[in-house]
């Protein structure tokens, strides 16, 4: 439920729960500029700055988002990327959002495309993109020092907003300010329109400069700061968080969804991006089935999962609705899941068109709202169309090594023949299982340096292994027969079947039963999909005939009604196969983030997807950069601390007697 918001007569937004308005008097706009922006000396603080990072501490109705957004849009020295992190507690409706911003016709449509993300807002961090990924909204729903806990990052400028100290005192306690200069770097300048003595003295206890300045009518007063204690701040040690780097070269091997998403998250922030594929054409391995699903992992407890799932799936919305044609390359269509597990029952919103199939699901399926498909490979070539990225194709590589001849220690790439083809300051390994045959067919263990940090050379080498392990799996699809009745939206269960999308022959890359004069000039036509088989172990992706036959069996326990309208094109070949790889960690995570940081710096990784590679990599992408680069991180510090890759090759090293 959103949080209720009361419209005064003269048009002020009034919150019944605190008994205060959301803004003074004099209009919010005054506010937002006169005693945020000024007061942290926005925007030429920022000027020619790589990042900006403010942090606000109660979100309310957005318009300090807005003005410091398009602040950001009006100046020409603006910084490469802002990042706007805002806790807020109880989230307001999309729709008093825009009505907020009503009154400022330059706002109103910044306010729409935050109305169009707006959405999902449970506990936890949401992480929403605009003006391409430029600027990047991280609001963390919950208590203020709850969600400040869970954040690694150190602002730049400070907003301290919210209602009136009588009114909410728990965002002005001295917890709170405690957990705000957490995230502070010296020098951090703060900005709030209360002169609240216990706010001076707060703010003061915890290392801040203080003073009163003119205040924004009809308030006489505002308070500015800056972090600069006496003391030197206590920062606890990180030391499975990647050292910050500034932007340079790098090497991604993998033009699949995960490589695809890092080299776009990187060149973004100014990288040059070099991305090596074995394959003739991008996406050509376990990202190169023709539709996939996208939907959330549901758990009974909520799990790491779960939760990742919901940041993976807004975060590869975003990059598809902005880069991809919707109907032709995906379709937000809502997804059934069916569950035949006999868990409890959970509640199923059924729209409008899908009423009629809702009669043949159990009173336990879910219905997705947020859930469609995507074809992958135009994700994968709307990723690469990033400025700043350049990709070789059908070059497979051999092994790495960094140069210690090189005062920067740059990494070079080989070929089978022993040919350097590429050098760069940083290498991402997205190569899927692949990864780690590379791993191990590299020198990467230097027995001088390993020895002068008190590890032997097999220590070293174990801690660059990667525990991944090939997980094969098989489709089936062909074309939706004439006339035929099937359900509106796809479906999940024990297998997933798309019922429609368009294919056009021209594009098809993959293996046809029929031949291809035939598909020649058929033109784009709408097809169906059945997947997947999941075979663990199994590094091979060639076709198996007994695999049909499997899915057309899992179709008639998801859908029985199609699988017996489609039996037939089984039977008579009319079926088209596909088979790919995917590679899985040990505990079904994600694995990115430096090999090891401390001995092979600038060698990252970013794999084992396992069949959520849709889901997962775009967010994956924006992690390792965010990392990279010291940013305000898209997931809470925890979930992305679980999915660093040197934990689990430090637990390999740690094994060793």
């Amino acid at each position: 439920m959103s949080e209720p918001v009361d419209w005064l007569p003269d048009g002020t937004p009034f919150s019944p729960r605190f008994g205060d308005r959301y803004r003074s008097e004099a209009g919010g706009l005054n506010q937002a500029r006169g005693v945020f922006l000024e007061g942290c000396g926005l925007p030429q603080a920022w000027s020619n700055q790589a990042q900006w990072r403010v942090l606000e501490t109660g979100f309310g109705l957005g318009l300090n988002f807005l003005v410091t957004w398009q602040a950001w849009k009006d100046d020409p020295q603006r910084p490469r990327l802002l990042h706007f992190v805002s806790t807020e507690a109880f989230p307001v409706s999309a729709a008093d959002l825009v009505r907020a911003a009503a009154e400022h016709a330059h706002l109103l449509p910044l306010a729409r495309q935050l109305q169009a993300q707006w959405a999902g807002l449970l506990p936890g961090f949401h992480r929403l993109a605009f003006e391409g990924g430029q600027v990047l909204l991280t609001l963390c729903i919950g208590d203020v020092k709850a969600q400040l806990k869970h954040h690694a990052f150190e602002a730049d400028s400070v907003y301290l907003d919210g209602f009136s100290p009588q009114r909410n005192a728990d965002i002005w306690d001295l917890h709170t300010l405690k957990a705000v200069s957490r995230c502070c770097r010296r020098g951090t300048r703060l900005a709030t329109w209360t002169v609240a003595r216990s706010v001076i003295d707060g703010l003061a206890q915890c290392g801040f400069e203080v003073f009163k300045t003119k205040g924004v009518a009809p308030k006489r007063d505002k308070l500015q700061a800056t972090f600069n204690p006496r003391w030197e701040p206590r920062k606890p040690p990180s030391p499975d968080q990647p050292k910050p780097r500034s932007v340079s070269t790098c090497v991604v091997i993998g033009a699949g969804l995960a490589g695809a998403a890092c080299a776009a998250s990187l060149a973004r922030r100014g990288w040059t991006v070099c991305v090596l594929d074995a394959n003739a054409e991008a996406a050509g391995g376990a990202s190169g089935l023709p539709v996939g699903l996208l939907a959330p992992h549901v758990s009974s407890d909520d799990s790491l999962i779960s939760r990742l799932s919901r940041s993976g799936l807004r975060a590869t919305w975003q990059t598809t609705r902005s880069t991809m044609r919707e109907g032709q390359d995906w379709q937000a269509s809502g997804v059934m899941q069916r569950r035949f597990d006999g868990s409890g029952a959970l509640p199923v919103d059924w729209p409008e068109s899908g009423r009629h199939w809702s009669q043949s699901c159990g009173p336990r399926d879910l219905w997705h709202a947020a859930g469609g498909w995507i074809k992958p490979g135009r994700l994968v070539q709307a990723m690469l169309q990033t400025p700043g990225i350049s990709t070789r194709q059908g070059l497979a590589v051999d092994h790495l090594q960094q140069n210690t001849a090189d005062q920067d220690g740059r990494w070079q790439v080989f070929d089978a023949l022993g040919q350097c083809v590429a050098q760069a300051d940083l290498v991402v390994l997205a190569a899927g299982f692949e990864s780690a045959g590379l791993l191990s067919r590299s020198d990467i263990a230097d027995p001088v340096r390993t020895s002068l940090q008190g590890k032997s050379k097999a220590q070293a080498e174990s801690a660059a292994r990667l525990p991944l392990q090939p997980v094969r799996g098989q489709i089936v699809w062909g074309e939706v027969p004439a006339g035929a009745s099937m359900p509106n939206f796809p479906v999940n269960g024990h297998g997933s079947f798309v019922p429609a999308f368009p294919f056009a022959s021209q594009d098809d890359k993959h293996q046809a039963t029929e031949a291809p004069e035939k598909l020649a000039g058929r033109g784009e036509r709408l097809h169906w999909l059945m997947g997947a088989t999941f075979e663990r172990g199994c590094p091979s992706s060639e076709l198996k005939a007994p695999d049909e036959e499997a899915l057309l069996a899992r179709l008639q326990g998801l859908l029985p009604e199609t699988a017996a309208l489609l039996k037939p094109a089984f039977e008579e070949g009319r079926t088209r196969a596909w088979a790919g790889v995917r590679c899985a960690s040990p505990d079904r995570l994600p694995l990115v983030g430096p090999i090891d940081d401390q001995n092979l710096p600038g060698l990252f990784v970013c794999t084992a997807m396992g069949s959520r590679g849709l889901t997962f990599s775009v967010l994956c992408g924006e992690l390792l950069a965010s990392w990279l680069h010291a940013e305000p991180l898209p997931l809470e510090k925890r979930l992305a601390r679980s999915m660093l890759a040197s934990r689990v090759t430090k637990r390999n090293s740690s094994e060793l007697p």
